[in-house]
This record gives structure tokens, sequence and C-alpha cells, in this order.
């Protein structure tokens, strides 16, 4: 089997208004991706997806370009099930045959940014094709199944004090035993933060879990000031309490508070996930696989925090490709235990394939079709296609 052709689309679905929220970020009003697609001679068709910004906004004008007219050519004519030998010859560059040789890297200036994530779409379009050239599910590449379902929180929460409550109770309505609110630079203050924690917690009773996400907004006085005011309040973990660019930083808060810390969401490899670790920064790595390195790159960094009896919960604000992709990872991987369900609006989760998640009592099932068991609505992408 050979690829033929390597096809990158920015896909940009508009959110109503009245579904729109607003964060640190701004205003939400469309849900952005860049949809890989690797066809093969053997008519089969990969799919995958690469981001340009984290979470749902972004340009992706650059990233299509980049597939398209750089990595894409590159690909043609190779065995799309040499998934190791691809991601290699896409980090080297030029100088891939070294490694190949001595058995260690010599990564391209590009190997982060839009050139990782980049490769993360083409990567997860590689395991799909793998998954369907054998008629196999991809977490049965991954090494099998080690558990048949997973628990999903509900990741959301932007309403204010007085509305946080009600919110969060909505996504326990659904089904969900854990639920996480963004804090932050988003609200008035620390105690406007805490408040709405407090709030949560309260309304939900002591069985919910809660996790709360500070998008890496506060300086460490303050993130470490939000920690003692929620201590009471039994939290999973408190995410990005701080820039990710402040390791030692992060690290300072995660030694003064018992919370657990997570993060990772806009990391890329397994270097710097290694690095994170090593500052005794992290408890709950959350490698997003469309911008670390796709599945190949998130298996490694998934082996990198068990070695150091830490979990992995992906980072999954993105489309169905990308939550397909952190199930499968997560049926095959021991340490991650715990995805992301996103219940912003939502398109391209709920919109952009025929498949719907099965949900039942708080967990996701496996998947059983091929691959990552997707199958794309054609009209949709065309609705939503930005056409350069």
């Amino acid at each position: 089997m050979k690829i033929t052709s390597v096809r990158a689309t920015w896909l940009r679905a508009p959110i109503p208004a009245e579904h729109a929220h607003v964060s640190d970020f701004g205003r939400n009003d469309t849900f952005n991706m860049c949809l890989v697609e690797i066809e093969t001679d053997a008519g089969l068709v990969g799919l995958g997806e690469a981001k340009a910004a984290v979470g749902n906004l972004g340009h992706y004008a650059a990233m299509v370009t980049l597939i398209r007219e750089e990595m894409g050519p590159a690909l043609v004519g190779r065995d799309p099930r040499d998934i190791t030998g691809i991601w290699e010859l896409l980090y080297n560059g030029t100088r891939a045959r070294y490694a190949t040789r001595e058995g260690r890297t010599f990564p391209t200036i590009g190997r982060r940014g839009l050139a990782m994530s980049a490769m993360s779409g083409i990567d997860i379009a590689c395991w799909d094709l793998l998954g369907h050239s054998l008629g196999q599910p991809v977490w049965r590449l991954l090494g099998g199944r080690y558990r048949d379902r997973v628990p999903a929180y509900a990741s959301g929460g932007w309403a204010p004090v007085g509305g946080i409550g009600k919110q969060m109770a909505q996504y326990v309505e659904r089904g969900h035993r854990a639920v996480k609110l963004r804090v932050g630079l988003q609200d008035r203050s620390v105690e406007d933060s805490a408040a709405r924690v407090r709030e949560v917690r309260e309304t939900l009773g002591p069985d919910v879990g809660i996790m709360v996400d500070a998008h890496g907004t506060w300086s460490v006085r303050e993130a470490q000031r939000f920690a003692r005011k929620v201590a009471d309040c039994d939290l999973g973990w408190l995410e990005e309490p701080v820039s990710a660019e402040n390791l030692e930083g992060q690290a300072q808060v995660r030694a003064t508070t018992d919370i657990p810390i997570a993060a990772g969401e806009s990391e890329q490899t397994r270097f710097a996930f290694r690095d994170m670790i090593a500052a005794r920064a992290v408890d709950v790595c959350q490698p997003d696989v469309a911008i670390a390195g796709g599945i190949t790159e998130t298996q490694r960094i998934a082996a990198l925090a068990a070695a150091h009896d830490l979990t992995v919960a992906p980072h999954l604000w993105g489309s169905a490709i990308l939550f397909a992709a952190g199930l499968h990872l997560a049926i095959a991987t021991p340490c991650v235990n715990l995805l992301e369900f996103s219940r912003g609006h939502n398109p391209l989760l709920n919109d952009l394939v025929e498949q719907t998640v099965t949900f039942e009592d708080g967990h996701v099932l496996a998947p059983t079709g091929p691959g990552l068991g997707l199958t794309l609505r054609r009209d949709f992408v065309e609705r939503v296609a930005v056409r350069a």
C-alpha cells in the first residue's frame, strides 16, 4: 500500500451566539481544526487532526500550506503503515539517515510548533490507515484492550458566581461523575475563582469529582493563594496554574499544595514532558494528541509518565478525530485512565462524523470499528471548509 496524496483542509465551524462562551482567550464563536486525509492506492483513506492552537481557535492557513506543500509531497509513494519511519523522517528531515544509523535524533529546526502539530495529524491518519488495512481498531494495534470503558469528565464551566453551580449540575445530569470548570484571569479575582469553585462543590455535593483549569494565567503567588482558599473543596486537580513557560513556578505551586497539578496540553514531544517531570512540576500529564506528536509520540509520553508513577489524561478539546485518538489510547494504555469530554458547543465533535460517542454511566465505551472507527460527513466538511 502506497500513499498517493495527503490533503489538508481548514475547517471552521461557527458557534451560534447563544452557545458561544467567553474565557481568557476571548469570545469563542468558531471551532477550528486542520483535517488531514491520507489517500492510498489501495482505496483506503486515513483521517487525522492537526491543531494550530490549543482549544478551538486559531488561524490554519500556514498549517494547511505546510502539510500540502512540504510534508505531504515527501510522503507520496511511502507505505503509510511504516508509521515510525514516517514520524522519524518528518522529525529529522534530511538527516533522517543519520537517525536510522545512529539510533538517536537529529531533529530539524522546526521540530516544535506548527511542524510538530502537522506531524501529529499525519501520524493519526497513518494509525487510522493501519487499522483499516488490518480490519482492526487502533486500540488493538496499541497493545489490545486493557479496559473496555473509560471515565470521562465534562469539560466546560464558564458561568459566573450564582450560575456556575447550575451549569455544572447540568453536566452531572447528563451522566458525568466528574466535571471541570475554568478559573484564572477570566474571573475578577482569585477570590472570585475560589467562590465559583465553592459554589460548584456545594451544589454537586461530595461525590462528584471537580477539577479546575486556570489556562496558565496566574502568577505563582496567585495560584498558591487560590489553592489555599479551596483546600477544603477536594479538587481532583489544578490545571495549568501558571504559564507553561514557567516550569520552576509550576513546581513551586505543586510543592505548596496537595492538590494534584495537571499540565501539558500545549507541550510537544516526550522531551518536553521529560523536562516537566524532572522539574517535579506535574502529577497528571495532559498531552494533546493533535499537538504533541500524534498517537506515536503520545504513547512514548505515556510510557514516560508511567515510569514515574504518573497518570495521563489527554487534552481532547477538539474534533471527533482527536477524541477518538485519545479514546483508543485510553483503551489500550494503563496510565491513560481519564478522558476530557468537551461540553461546550462543539460542532466538530458532534457533527463531523456519522458515529456518535457511546456514553454510559459516566464512561465512554471502546469503539469497535476498524481504524479510528470514523466516517466523515462530507456534506458537513464542505459546508465548513475554508477555501484558500
